[in-house]
């Protein structure tokens, strides 16, 4: 009767820390928050956010839009649907267009251009880079659906336009002749470059190794509200500032709103071109240019 009185005092002093031991456990668990099936506390687990949630997608008619304006003002370079060519990158792949947040990447570089590869600078309406921002994202969307990269453009790809009305455009609307007489070595440009170079000499001279060298940064001269003159080479130009570099290889600036600005650019006209040719009288030229080739009947 004893051992069984000692018996039962041990039993229930067991079961006692049993009990403690639990909810000291519990005390613990619920300290350190619910933990998830994979293990670990929710909180030690949380990650923040590294990709912005998606934008909701551009209207339809804006992105038509950008579409037709970015063939004509950057389709020589970067191709038609911006999968790149052989004078400029593939923007449907590249790190600016995909940090780009309703074009706070995109739009300082149209804008500011990129003189040390060729790429002048735009000053695009805030309606238009906001279309060529939307088709840019829609076109780099499209991309991520599709397997390979873009192949080279061949020069029967390019082979699409009316000589004949080409070179009515050269020496009437286009102006093209007032620069340009064909004779000497300019009638010989069909035979020195073919297809994607001789358009993008055509739009842009000078940009790349395929259309010649890289031209001259334009010279500017700015006036500022005291009179006094400062003259260099084009650095960079925003609605904001302008910038040069002057004689002396000094880097300087001044806000665009408190001076007065002049620039010398030999290549202006083929810039001030872009905004004007339609989609055929850009391949009427290139198929007119494609005809001089120096032949002796001509």
């Amino acid at each position: 009767m004893k051992a069984f009185k000692l018996y039962s005092r041990a039993r229930v002093s067991l079961v006692g820390l049993a009990v403690l031991f639990s909810v000291w456990i519990g005390a613990v668990v619920w300290a350190q928050g619910p933990t998830s099936a994979a293990g670990g506390s929710a909180a030690g687990q949380r990650r923040p956010r590294t990709v912005p949630a998606p934008a909701a997608s551009a209207a339809p008619a804006q992105v038509e839009a950008g579409r037709a304006r970015f063939v004509a003002q950057c389709g020589f370079c970067h191709g038609r649907d911006a999968g790149g060519g052989e004078t400029g990158p593939d923007l449907t792949r590249s790190a600016i267009v995909s940090a780009d947040v309703r074009g706070s990447t995109i739009g300082p570089v149209v804008r500011s251009g990129r003189p040390e590869k060729g790429m002048p600078p735009f000053a695009l309406p805030d309606a238009d880079l906001a279309a060529i921002v939307a088709f840019l994202h829609d076109a780099g969307a499209k991309a991520t659906s599709l397997n390979g990269g873009r192949r080279t453009v061949l020069v029967d790809d390019l082979r699409t336009g009316n000589a004949e009305a080409g070179a009515r455009y050269f020496s009437g609307p286009g102006g093209c002749v007032s620069c340009h007489q064909v004779s000497g070595t300019f009638a010989t440009v069909g035979s020195r470059y073919q297809g994607l170079p001789l358009l993008q000499r055509m739009l842009y001279p000078g940009s790349n190794r395929n259309a010649g060298p890289a031209p001259a940064l334009p010279l500017v001269t700015v006036t500022t509200a005291s009179g006094q003159t400062v003259s260099g080479r084009l650095a960079s130009r925003d609605e904001f500032t302008i910038a040069l570099t002057d004689a002396d290889g000094w880097n300087r600036s001044w806000p665009a709103d408190q001076v007065k600005v002049s620039v010398q650019d030999p290549l202006q006209a083929h810039v001030d071109q872009l905004a004007k040719y339609t989609d055929d009288d850009m391949h009427n030229v290139l198929a007119y240019l494609q005809t001089l080739r120096g032949d002796p009947a001509r």
